[in-house]
């Protein structure tokens, strides 16, 4: 029997990502990078398309965002479905890509081109994911929207979230290693 008052170190908290129908699970190791709503006109496109899928799950939050947990990529793996992951760009040449698992078409993670982190959908974790810290790329969201105080709200990028994810990389060394997870053949 395991004793569960034992403390853990947060550095080694597993927190489980999974698709809709649980055929495709990612595992992420530690705290994430950062908790971040964003608000950009690329993450309200790629949401109005995989709302249009066969039985997709809703992205956007209830404000119009899309909520992300942001992990470094040295600390997320596949556990099962990597055969079942499939990527979408906006544009054939746009350097994100977000990764669906096509099972049930749910949104697993976006990446950045020579990104060190994966931004993965915070609505594919469980009721216990970290929450969020804060709203991003607010400059975009849709007309009429009126986001609360409860969290700080950046027009765009704020200097607290590119630095947590310039720690994160000098953390690892400055490596950028690659997540071959759905990407085109």
């Amino acid at each position: 029997m395991t004793d569960r008052t034992q403390k853990t170190d947060p550095r080694d908290q597993e927190l489980v990502a999974s698709c809709q129908c649980g055929r495709v699970a990612f595992v992420a190791v530690g705290k994430p990078i950062v908790s971040a709503a964003c608000y950009c006109k690329s993450c309200q496109e790629a949401a109005r398309r995989f709302a249009q899928l066969p039985a997709a799950p809703a992205i956007l939050n209830p404000e119009g965002g899309t909520d992300f947990l942001l992990h470094r990529k040295d600390r997320v793996r596949c556990e099962r479905g990597a055969e079942l992951m499939q990527e979408h760009r906006l544009t054939p040449d746009a350097p994100t890509r977000r990764v669906l698992a096509t099972c049930c078409n749910s949104a697993m993670f976006l990446e950045f081109k020579g990104g060190h982190w994966l931004s993965m959908y915070r609505n594919r974790f469980s009721e216990c994911a970290p929450s969020l810290e804060m709203r991003v790329m607010t400059r975009d969201r849709r007309p009429g929207v009126v986001l609360g105080d409860d969290l700080p709200n950046f027009a765009s990028h704020s200097p607290k979230f590119m630095w947590k994810l310039l720690t994160a990389w000098m953390a690892m060394g400055f490596r950028v290693p690659k997540i071959t997870y759905g990407a085109a053949q």
